[in-house]
Formats: structure tokens, C-alpha cells, sequence
């Protein structure tokens, strides 16, 4: 009965993750699109920077933005803000829920380092306030005169983090904690930044004094950030269900490639709605491309020894003995696995017949990667690994 509320906590908690993280994206695309979108006109009111004509839903809208801030604000001024404080705190908890109250399965291997499960944990919420810490620290000691060179700072930043994680974490327990250190940074933006900053315009006004315009332009850093950043967070966040990419032995490559993926096609975006012309952001378009390419070269599966392509000495009841001893404690009808009160996904690995059925899938997560059994527990074999690829090719698989 615990399982089976913890299984429907997970499912709420992921499912409220979802609908607050695509409204703090959706302001996030629309702010800087509209912000990309404004033009000066003949006619403007005093103090404003542009205005952006818009049409949806069979209206038209005409926005002004202002240079700092008019002179006096309205009552009913809306603020945006706890999409982005909602998605962080139930990103936190599924983190929590999912990652730390199963450490041992989903956070730990122990080929890459023997943790206990608090150890894995401190060093899990420590590096995310470290990583916050140390983004801050680079935005508050640099100007945005080179904005290039600030973007490649904190490229370097989260690339390096990346490493330390695929040092320390299990494949999927690195690739989620790269995703929950951007989404650190993303929302503490908006919360220690973006919206006080605001706050603080907002207060020069109510008082009668001139705000100051570094607030703003503080602000405005902190959101572009945020938005080059969320087509890879995306990714990093979806990425346990991809072996590919978790199984990689060299992670943090492909955290850098994925990386510079999403920031190519953010800016092809961007300068599309900003209306400038191709010729000025062409080049976002192979360099997006060829990092993809890269990615797609660097996760290709390796062929194996000649020993794999010989089956002839794995047989049936091997293959038996391998499932049972590896994969049955999760992926049979009853699991014996602590964290599961059914077989993941509706797997059962316990007969031939099912693991014939799936047998690429099989070979993906455990023979082309390490991604399964779960922190290999178990201590599953690269000679077993071999063995089962070699009866899976041998079937047809």
C-alpha cells in the first residue's frame, strides 16, 4: 500500500511539474519574443522604448514597453512569478521522491563511486547550491559589454559540473542533476534576481524617485539566460528514458553538445522573431547542426569483440540464469524489488518468449549500455552483458 501511494504521489507531483514548468516556459518564449518584436514608431508615449503590434484569438494588441518604467504604475499590475517558483519546488520534490528516497537504484553506481545514500544525496543538494553560487557570483563580476564571453563562462560552468557529475552519479543520476542544476539557476534568476529587481523599480516609482536602469538591464540578462537555456534543460530533464544518452561513458560531452544544440536553435528563433536578417545568425544553423551530428556520431553503438558475434556457447537456460539473476527482481509479475509494486513499464524478462519480444529493447539498456539493472545492484557482468547480446543477435534481435 506504501508503494502504491508513493507511485501516485509521483504521478501528481510530475504531472503539476509538467503544467507549471510549460507556463513559466510559455511567459519565458513570448516575453523575449515580444521584447525581440518591439519597434520604434512616429508616435509613442513619453518614456516608452517600443511598442509590438500582435494578433491572436481574432484580436489585436498593441504593447508598449518602457525604457525603465512609466511614471506611475496601476494598481493591478501583473507580476510573473510563481510559475517559475512552482517549477522549481516540485522539480525539487520529484528529485526527492524519485532520486533520493531510491538512491541505491536511480543515483548510485557503485563502478563509478561507492556512496552510501546520504553521501550521494549531500553531494547532490550541495553542488546545486554551489553551482547557483557560482553562476551568481560570474553574473555579479562581469558586465554584459562581451556577452559572448560571459555565455561561454557559464557554458564552461555547467559542462564542468557536468563532469564532476558523471563522476560521482550513476548515467541517469548525472544527466537529471545537470537538468536540476540549470533549473537552479533558471528559477533563482527569477527569485533573486529578476522579480527584486523589479520590485525594487517598482518601489523608486511608488516613492517618487528615478529607478535605476542596471536594475532592469540586470533583469533582462538574467531572462535571456533563462531562455537560451531551456531547450537543453528540457532535453536533460526527459533523458532517462534514452540510453543513448545515459549510458554514454562520457556524459559530459554530451551535455556540452546538447548544450550548444539548444542555443543554436533558441537563436535562430530569436533573431527570426526579432526580424533581422538571415544573413546575420546563418551560421546558428550549422553550427546546431553539426553538434547534433556530433552527438548522434559520439552515442553510435560500438562494435563489440568477435567473442559477442559468437553465440554458439550461450544457450537457452544461460539466458535465464542472466534475466533471472539481473532483471527479475524488478521485471517479473510480483517484483521483489523494494522500490516497485509492479514490473516497470508493464516488463516481464522471466520467460523466452517475453525476452525474445523485447530483446532490442533489452540489448539497448543492457548490453549497448550499462544503463540496466539500476545502478547495476546486482553487479551485472560486461561478460554476461556480452553473452546476452550474443544469444540476442543470434535470435533475430
Amino acid at each position: 500500500m506504501l508503494n502504491f501511494a508513493i507511485e501516485w504521489l509521483h504521478i501528481l507531483i510530475r504531472w503539476f511539474h509538467l503544467v507549471v514548468g510549460i507556463g513559466w516556459i510559455g511567459t519565458s518564449f513570448f516575453f523575449i519574443a515580444l521584447d525581440l518584436s518591439l519597434r520604434q514608431r512616429a508616435r509613442m508615449n513619453p518614456g516608452v522604448y517600443g511598442t509590438a503590434w500582435l494578433v491572436h484569438g481574432g484580436g489585436f494588441y498593441n504593447v508598449e514597453k518602457y525604457a525603465v518604467a512609466p511614471e506611475e504604475l496601476p494598481e493591478d499590475l501583473v507580476w510573473y512569478r510563481w510559475e517559475a517558483y512552482l517549477t522549481f519546488v516540485s522539480g525539487f520534490l520529484l528529485l526527492t521522491t524519485v532520486y533520493y528516497f531510491n538512491a541505491r537504484a536511480y543515483l548510485i553506481d557503485p563502478s563509478v563511486a561507492d556512496l552510501a545514500p546520504w553521501q550521494a544525496i549531500a553531494i547532490s543538494v550541495l553542488s546545486l547550491l554551489l553551482g547557483w553560487l557560482a553562476y551568481d557570483g560570474l553574473m555579479r563580476h562581469t558586465t554584459d559589454d562581451h556577452p559572448g564571453l560571459v555565455v561561454f563562462c557559464v557554458f564552461l560552468m555547467i559542462v564542468g559540473f557536468a563532469a564532476l557529475f558523471s563522476n560521482v552519479f550513476s548515467g541517469r543520476g548525472a544527466f537529471i542533476h545537470v537538468g536540476a542544476l540549470v533549473g537552479t539557476i533558471m528559477a533563482a534568476n527569477v527569485f533573486r534576481v529578476i522579480i527584486p529587481n523589479q520590485k525594487k523599480i517598482a518601489a523608486a516609482l511608488m516613492s517618487g524617485d528615478k529607478p535605476d536602469p542596471a536594475l532592469g538591464l540586470q533583469g533582462r540578462q538574467r531572462s535571456i539566460h533563462n531562455n537560451y537555456l531551456t531547450l537543453p534543460v528540457l532535453l536533460m530533464m526527459v533523458s532517462n528514458h534514452y540510453p543513448l544518452l545515459t549510458g554514454h561513458p562520457h556524459g559530459w560531452l554530451l551535455v556540452a553538445l546538447i548544450l550548444v544544440v539548444g542555443a543554436m536553435v533558441r537563436h535562430l528563433l530569436n533573431r527570426h522573431e526579432a526580424g533581422d536578417p538571415f544573413r546575420k545568425y546563418w551560421w546558428a544553423m550549422p553550427g546546431g547542426a553539426i553538434a547534433l551530428a556530433l552527438a548522434i556520431i559520439a552515442t553510435a553503438p560500438l562494435p563489440r569483440s568477435q567473442a559477442v558475434a559468437d553465440a554458439s556457447g550461450v544457450t537457452d537456460a544461460d539466458v535465464l540464469r542472466i534475466t533471472a539473476t539481473h532483471c527479475a527482481m524488478c521485471h517479473s509479475v510480483k517484483p521483489t524489488h523494494e522500490g516497485f509494486t509492479e514490473p516497470p513499464k508493464g516488463l516481464v524478462f522471466t520467460d523466452l518468449d517475453h525476452i525474445r519480444r523485447y530483446a532490442p529493447l533489452i540489448k539497448m539498456q543492457a548490453v549497448d549500455s550499462e544503463v540496466m539493472p539500476l545502478g547495476n545492484e546486482t553487479g551485472m557482468t560486461r561478460e554476461e552483458r556480452d553473452a546476452l547480446g550474443a544469444w540476442i543477435a543470434a535470435n533475430g534481435g
